[in-house]
């Protein structure tokens, strides 16, 4: 008998055939997406420990240390044994730093209990739409964008409703456009200003036109504001400004960029009370807290020395500057310039004809195998809408000049000078 039960469960587990079974995945999984740039950084690597030279444009990521304050904040917080578990919405002091700092740049009132830190800024994407979206429910989010927008939005059965950024409009959307888009099912609507990949920032008039949109059709919005601090021309403007708009907005925002802390992980939400209470119930089921010594470093990142951060946008400013005069001198690129973030968007439509590519893709391909050159095409940000007809390619500029300069020249030896 006991013989009997083991060939049983023996059969089940390596299957009939003496192969070991598939385990089941769960259906929902297909919906769930990925960032595609840390598939090219894998080929990237790939080809380096081959021996090749690649200059790479490809993340999103500031090429800075952290400030010299923050990492000793950080060390000393190690040191006198902050490292046990805290409250899962955050550490009191950050709350309270984040609620200070919020209200002086944007102009609203912040109390502490309406801030809910994460570890890094991602999970307050996954979590307001998880708080906020029913299956069959509409969220509309810009593309190109964020992956991550329209990844979690398909992964809680909510249906993704594209608005396109418009290369004609300097990547803002049509504001009537969006009016079109909403129906008796529309739940959220996601912002991104300063935007990634096009570093396009969207006016006060455009969020006026929005902020209006919502308060008529009782929806929310999610503004992710984490390239706020990274802006060159103009003034950025939070849709968490304009009357009516704070209770009804989720601002996201975090310390990657702003303070080159990718790797601490560390970002936060701001809404109302009443949603903060289910924000960081989600926090509790999922991650718990966020690594208390990194939250005292996002302290002192507040509160001390904006050196830094001042002389990195000043850097990003030159170094934009540097690309898109370089992209618009090589053949079949045109490159507007970005008023923000520190990316650039170029369309490479004459540049794909003249090589007789059939999309951005295949350039992408081409300029990483040919050219040692790595970038991102525009499918890495969404995909691509009906109509849709012109090739963009996304270039990262948190790299050297040096680098920036170099990259430039072999774009150039593969396509020609104008």
């Amino acid at each position: 008998m006991l013989s009997l039960l083991y060939n049983h469960k023996k059969q089940l587990s390596e299957g009939f055939n003496g192969e070991r079974a598939c385990m089941r995945i769960a259906d929902r999984m297909g919906d769930l997406g990925t960032e595609t740039a840390f598939e090219v950084l894998a080929e990237v690597n790939k080809l380096e420990a081959q021996g090749r030279s690649i200059v790479s444009f490809a993340i999103g990521e500031p090429d800075f240390a952290t400030p010299e304050n923050v990492k000793q904040a950080g060390i000393a917080a190690i040191q006198a044994d902050e490292t046990h578990y805290g409250p899962s919405a955050g550490r009191m002091e950050l709350r309270e730093a984040i609620a200070k700092y919020i209200s002086q740049t944007r102009g609203i009132p912040v109390k502490p209990q309406q801030v809910i830190v994460t570890p890094g800024a991602k999970p307050i994407i996954f979590f307001t739409i998880l708080a906020l979206l029913n299956p069959g429910d509409e969220a509309i989010y810009p593309t190109p964008g964020f992956p991550i927008y329209e990844s979690v939005i398909r992964f809680v059965g909510a249906k993704p409703v594209p608005l396109p950024l418009l290369e004609a409009k300097e990547f803002e959307f049509d504001v009537d456009y969006l009016r079109s888009l909403i129906t008796p099912y529309t739940r959220l609507i996601i912002l991104n200003s300063p935007h990634n990949p096009t570093g396009g920032m969207l006016s006060r008039a455009t969020l006026e036109a929005v902020a209006e949109m919502a308060l008529d059709h009782d929806l929310w919005v999610l503004s992710d504001e984490v390239y706020s601090r990274i802006v060159f021309e103009g003034e950025f403007f939070s849709i968490t400004a304009i009357p009516g708009m704070q209770e009804r907005t989720i601002l996201l925002d975090g310390f990657s960029k702003t303070y080159a802390m990718t790797g601490w992980r560390l970002g936060y939400g701001v809404m109302n009370e009443e949603l903060a209470v289910h924000i960081a119930r989600l926090e509790t089921n999922s991650e718990s807290c966020t690594a208390t010594f990194t939250q005292l470093a996002g302290v002192e990142a507040l509160q001390g020395p904006q050196d830094a951060t001042k002389a990195m946008v000043d850097q990003f400013r030159r170094r934009r500057d540097l690309i898109v005069q370089g992209l618009n001198s090589i053949k079949g690129i045109t490159c507007l310039l970005p008023p923000g973030a520190f990316y650039v968007y170029p369309n490479v439509t004459e540049a794909c004809r003249n090589l007789g590519l059939v999309d951005a893709k295949a350039l992408q391909q081409k300029l990483l195998y040919d050219a040692g050159v790595a970038v991102l095409p525009r499918t890495s940000f969404g995909r691509r809408q009906p109509g849709e007809q012109d090739e963009y390619l996304r270039l990262s500029y948190a790299t050297s000049e040096d680098f920036i300069v170099e990259g430039l020249e072999r774009m150039r030896r593969l396509l020609g000078s104008r």
